[in-house]
């Protein structure tokens, strides 16, 4: 049985097969509208969300199947009166694929081990595989190839979207480069950062750490950044966030040492003012919103692959 807990755990030609699948999805909707009839997708989520709930909700829907949205907070669980193996032992008894948002991976790790249905990362604090890969999907959609492409993150580097980016590029022969203030508080997690380069000498993929943001941007062909205050950081560290990060800003003129033809991303939630300017974000190189669809698609090829249903019998 497969899961999805980190990139780092699949293989590069399974990566590839989920995206050429969510390709089919997105062309050819109607060819899958019965592959998950009557399979039921549990979204157990510890974290607030949009773009993961909605657009898991609405795969399985599209696909003849449903989704159960449970708050962790309402969860014995969540309340500490019921253990994590008791609980998925239970529930992966009921349900055909477990979805879980939550802010401890640990955790994660453990409802995988006790799961007997395939469990997704919906994000933890850690990494966030279902985001890039929809990520990589919408480089491959607008760039037409993913090996060779230059991307550049620009901001807070240790979070999860970072250390996912750092495992998917590796795999797939992107360069990135990333452009981050110095110090332990902002640089990528140190064992991802060997992880990544371990794959890359297979991929021939090119990491690198710059404190300079415009040398971290230039001549690339992606430019991507992300919250300045993720889930995990302290309201307290505001302030002091800001004033780091700040010269770390996607604005018109940072963005001007990439490629001339170069897209942006950002996962979203977005702040115009703090990580990007408005002028980046709503602008012709913008392509977060492309992004955000493409969760959809890709979230229906995880599904399908994880579960192994067959959508070659389907009939439009």
């Amino acid at each position: 049985m497969q899961h999805l807990i980190s990139l780092n755990d699949w293989s590069t030609d399974l990566l590839l097969q989920v995206l050429d699948l969510a390709h089919e999805a997105k062309k050819n909707p109607t060819r899958f509208r019965n592959t998950v009839d009557r399979k039921t997708l549990w979204m157990i989520f510890e974290k607030p969300s949009l773009r993961t709930r909605v657009s898991f909700e609405v795969a399985m829907t599209q696909m003849g199947g449903h989704a159960i949205y449970y708050d962790m907070s309402s969860s014995p669980l969540g309340t500490g009166k019921e253990s994590v193996s008791d609980t998925i032992n239970t529930v992966s008894r009921y349900v055909d694929v477990i979805a879980a948002r939550l802010f401890d991976h640990a955790k994660l790790q453990d409802m995988a081990h006790a799961s007997s249905v395939p469990v997704i990362n919906a994000l933890t604090d850690f990494v966030h595989p279902c985001q890039i890969l929809a990520d990589l999907f919408t480089i491959r959609e607008h760039k037409g190839s993913l090996e060779r492409s230059k991307l550049a993150y620009i901001g807070d580097a240790n979070n999860n979207v970072t250390h996912s980016l750092l495992y998917g590029c590796a795999m797939t022969g992107i360069d990135i480069h990333i452009g981050c203030p110095d110090g332990q508080d902002y640089l990528p997690h140190a064992n991802v950062l060997k992880q990544a380069k371990k794959i890359s000498q297979e991929t021939g993929s090119e990491i690198k750490i710059f404190h300079n943001p415009a040398e971290a941007v230039a001549c690339v062909d992606i430019v991507y950044t992300d919250s300045w205050m993720s889930y995990h950081v302290s309201a307290e560290l505001f302030e002091k966030r800001v004033e780091a990060l700040k010269p770390y800003q996607v604005n018109t003129r940072l963005i001007q040492h990439a490629h001339p033809e170069a897209i942006f991303m950002n996962c979203l939630p977005a702040l115009r003012g703090h990580e990007q300017t408005a002028e980046v974000i709503d602008g012709p190189q913008s392509v977060v919103f492309d992004q955000a669809e493409n969760r959809l698609h890709v979230q229906k090829a995880i599904i399908i692959k994880l579960g192994l249903w067959d959508y070659g019998t389907m009939r439009p």
